[in-house]
């Protein structure tokens, strides 16, 4: 089926030799009217603040690491007019591993591949799906969702794209993501699900007890013979607010639950080391009983992607990240701009708490760059569209009842005021 947003595309090239000429994934392919779009309209308009894009800033000003910035003067010719390697720089790719493991202490005896390098998580979201999604093979993921995830696995993949509700009374929504993966699986006899925490647009990440029951879901269907993919999309990894939340990304536990299993984990230093313009990611493969030589035919695979896409990463992207890893100052600035997404989030969790609204309920939220409100009454574009052209305020529309705010570009000090007039141009449309 092809999305309307398409579908007009190839209305207008009626006629024209273009036109004539695309292919199924050129007739499918469009442009979605969501946060990118969305946010080049606040870039112009969003006077006051700018709570549209994923990224963390100060004062109108993208943070940037001092591990970072004090190295790019010094850097050789063969880290960055140099090609790199179609996987990445192999001392890159191991460090990163390290630091897998070290984030998630369950991984150390367990066996997984070495992290192929792609320019940036989206690249890894989509080839992925080039490998394991089509026509008879649909990926699932959550509802509320980012909306990358609908582009590549329908306009691209030509895939069925299935979610499950996030949210069921103020919690994760156990029983309707078993419901969906019981259904893919007697359907499709497999499941390709994509699980994403802290999740993009609620800012959610499961507690443990939540994670435990995740895991029993994917184990149980593996136990009854279903082929299960799980997706880890770990891009906000570690910024966790909460003390009930689940520390480790769920792929330290599917790396060997069983062998009908095939975890994968997208990750890299986008969001985790406030690197988001690097477009540097990196995708990891575990399955009990893998062999070395199924690793790397399966790494080999990947790289295939690559090459006949973009060929290779960045290398002075690479090489910044590698140096900056190795700093041993960087760990510590990466501790201090936590600490100040941690107040903005605390400010953001203090004012939801104490206002209530008939026309907006916050989702459940506790960590990453967002939180986004259910709209009750009303629609989600009137209120974005009102508070950008009335305020100045920027914010984004997921869907027709969702609007997502990126606290981790407001300023502390603006808070209150965003949040208030938020609350107060949704009450009076």
């Amino acid at each position: 089926m092809i999305n309307p947003l398409a579908q007009k595309l190839n209305d207008d090239l009626k006629g024209s030799t273009a036109e004539a000429l695309l292919s199924d994934m050129g007739k499918r392919l469009y442009f979605p009217n969501g946060i990118i779009s969305q946010g080049g309209e606040a870039a112009k308009d969003a006077s006051f603040a700018n709570g549209t894009i994923g990224m963390a800033v100060q004062n109108g000003t993208p943070i940037e690491l001092e591990s970072y910035k004090k190295i790019i003067p010094s850097l050789n010719s063969r880290e960055t007019v140099a090609y790199a390697k179609t996987a990445g720089n192999p001392d890159l790719r191991a460090l990163w591993k390290e630091k897998i493991i070290q984030k998630n202490p369950s991984l150390k005896e367990k066996t997984f591949s070495t992290p192929i390098l792609v320019p940036g998580l989206t690249a890894a979201l989509s080839y992925v799906a080039d490998l394991f999604v089509d026509e008879e093979k649909p990926l699932l993921a959550a509802d509320p969702c980012w909306d990358n995830y609908e582009l590549i696995a329908c306009a691209r993949r030509g895939a069925e794209f299935h979610q499950f509700k996030c949210f069921e009374n103020g919690k994760f929504n156990i029983a309707d993501l078993k419901r969906a993966m019981t259904e893919d699986a007697k359907k499709y006899g497999s499941v390709r699900v994509l699980l994403n925490f802290p999740q993009n647009p609620s800012g959610y990440s499961p507690t443990k007890s939540e994670a435990e029951e995740i895991c029993k879901i994917v184990k149980e269907l593996a136990e009854n013979g279903t082929k299960v993919l799980v997706l880890s999309d770990d891009a906000y990894f570690g910024l966790n607010y909460e003390d009930d939340i689940e520390r480790q990304s769920l792929f330290a536990y599917f790396a060997d639950m069983h062998e009908n299993i095939l975890a994968i984990k997208a990750d890299g230093p986008t969001k985790e080391d406030f690197a988001w313009g690097f477009r540097a990611g990196f995708i990891s493969f575990a399955s009990k009983g893998m062999t070395e030589t199924q690793y790397t035919a399966l790494t080999t695979k990947f790289m295939g992607a690559i090459r006949s896409s973009v060929s290779c990463s960045s290398t002075p992207a690479q090489s910044l990240v590698l140096h900056a890893m190795k700093d041993s100052d960087h760990d510590a600035q990466k501790a201090e701009l936590k600490k100040m997404l941690k107040r903005r989030y605390d400010a953001v969790r203090a004012f939801v708490n104490s206002r209530k609204s008939d026309v907006l309920e916050p989702l459940p939220f506790n960590s990453g760059y967002f939180m986004s409100f259910n709209v009750k009454t009303g629609n989600a574009e009137e209120i974005r569209k009102a508070l950008l052209k009335e305020v100045g305020i920027g914010i984004i529309q997921i869907d027709k009842n969702t609007l997502r705010v990126a606290f981790s570009s407001i300023d502390e000090d603006k808070i209150e005021s965003v949040y208030t007039s938020i609350y107060d141009v949704a009450e009076k449309l």
